[in-house]
């Protein structure tokens, strides 16, 4: 009996999708074709690679509407924030596209008589990329048209929660031109990506997920040298100086804690605010967290949807209880969202915890949901100090007035990328990178191409 995929939304707990999950043949069948198509990809150009990956961003775009209303039921987000997901990916694939026509051109070195030298970027031929639910589109395209316009194939396969993603993808770029081969996805068990890692017609593998599945990535490719980039966990922490403003440092950490109900690698997991600026802070975040318009995902007034799964949520809500029992103050009362109570999960009301410590797991790992814990710290000593107490480093922010004092203290952390007076963001231009438990490897920016090419020197010695 073929083994299939269900996709259950959360929005009703339905079964949305159903898919056949491929079998060993379709593997062998999509590589030796990915294999294949890549040669020919590699001998075309930059500028029409560029082109055809840009005709497929176009389609994607023109596709937003229905794409936004499949992602809101396959993993909950509400149809008021999903086409923004649409947006992140346009500018994530333009600005790749851009700088891969330049990144991508021979290196060369300095002048020497009687000699030609130079460093080609070579592509690593085909390129597995294994996407998450939680910003599938999001996460893919950082891998996915880089991959292509270096030259590589791709074949794609996303989490069982959001497989139209990778079935639009790949449909959008068949309109642009780009061919079977050259880009396929396939849905596959654990056990089939596993045989797809070890594979040597693999090139690389692009990993985005929990730190087990990265573990399991790591295993699966361990009798081979390919390589392996991770992206994986987050416990991203928001420090609060004694010259912020605490009003408007509560807007951005509370959204960055509680946009996608919290569901996202990058997202505030804990907080530390100076003593002089917490009461005001904690006052205001307070406020916003009960305003937050829980509900049916689909209705455009609601601006907090349910988490993706109910065992999620039962994680989530056991981390809370935990904290709670361990002393840690709840400021916000569930009765505030009564759909929680009435639908049950993975309905989850949003909470705000004070009187926290390092001693309680939701201060420690990752918790992917729609809650907060808020430290009061003395000075900056104390809140690097636990913000590098983490066995995480993704992204860090901080909120001050001092451009000097941000770029101190963010030598100091143990992390990816610093902030100053943001937060949950992605720059494309910028490397995104983890360090610790949050991953290995660089995508975005210029640098990221460095991971997806090999470079190739020629020593041409003149007759």
């Amino acid at each position: 009996m073929t083994e299939k995929l269900r996709t259950v939304s959360p929005v009703d707990g339905s079964i949305y999708v159903e898919r056949p999950l491929a079998s060993a043949g379709e593997l062998n069948e999509t590589l030796s074709r990915a294999e294949e198509a890549q040669r020919g990809w590699r001998e075309t150009s930059r500028e029409k690679r560029a082109e055809r990956l840009s005709a497929f961003v176009d389609a994607v775009v023109a596709d937003k509407a229905r794409i936004a209303e499949e992602l809101t039921w396959q993993m909950g987000r509400p149809i008021s924030q999903t086409p923004g997901e649409v947006g992140g990916f346009e500018d994530r694939a333009r600005t790749m596209i851009r700088l891969g026509l330049e990144e991508l051109r021979d290196v060369e070195v300095p002048q020497k008589d009687g000699f030609t030298r130079f460093i080609r970027r070579e592509p690593l031929g085909v390129v597995l990329v294994l996407a998450p639910w939680n910003y599938p589109w999001l996460t893919a395209v950082n891998a996915v048209v880089p991959a292509l316009m270096a030259g590589n194939a791709v074949v794609l396969k996303h989490s069982d929660q959001t497989p139209l993603v990778s079935e639009r993808m790949v449909e959008h770029a068949r309109a642009a031109g780009i061919e079977p081969g050259v880009f396929d996805f396939l849905h596959m068990s654990h056990d089939r990506v596993a045989e797809a890692v070890a594979d040597p017609r693999v090139g690389f593998v692009a990993f985005t997920g929990s730190v087990p599945g990265g573990h399991a990535v790591e295993r699966a490719s361990s009798d081979r040298f390919v390589g392996v980039g991770l992206e994986l966990g987050g416990k991203d922490p928001g420090y609060v100086r004694a010259d912020a403003d605490p009003e408007k440092a509560a807007e951005g950490l509370i959204d960055g804690a509680f946009f996608n109900s919290g569901q996202s690698c990058c997202g505030i997991e804990r907080i530390y605010v100076h003593e002089a600026a917490y009461d005001a802070f904690v006052e205001k975040a307070r406020a916003l967290v009960e305003a937050y318009r829980l509900g049916d995902p689909t209705q455009a007034e609601t601006n907090l949807g349910p988490v993706v799964r109910a065992k999620a949520a039962e994680g989530i809500r056991a981390q809370i209880e935990a904290a709670v029992a361990a002393g840690a103050r709840p400021l916000v009362d569930a009765a505030r969202f009564p759909i929680a109570a009435e639908k049950g999960d993975p309905y989850l009301a949003p909470q705000l915890l004070v009187d926290v410590t390092h001693d309680m797991e939701l201060m420690r790992e990752e918790t992917f949901g729609p809650v907060v814990g808020v430290m009061k710290v003395k000075d900056d000593e104390e809140a690097v100090r636990l913000m590098n107490d983490s066995r995480f480093g993704l992204t860090a922010a901080i909120y001050t007035e001092d451009l000097d004092a941000a770029s101190s203290i963010g030598d100091r952390l143990e992390t990816g990328t610093v902030f100053m007076n943001r937060c949950d963001y992605l720059d494309p231009e910028l490397a995104w990178v983890g360090v610790k438990d949050s991953g290995r490897g660089c995508t975005l920016s210029r640098l990221g191409y460095a991971y997806l090419t090999r470079p190739k020197s020629f020593h041409l010695r003149h007759a």
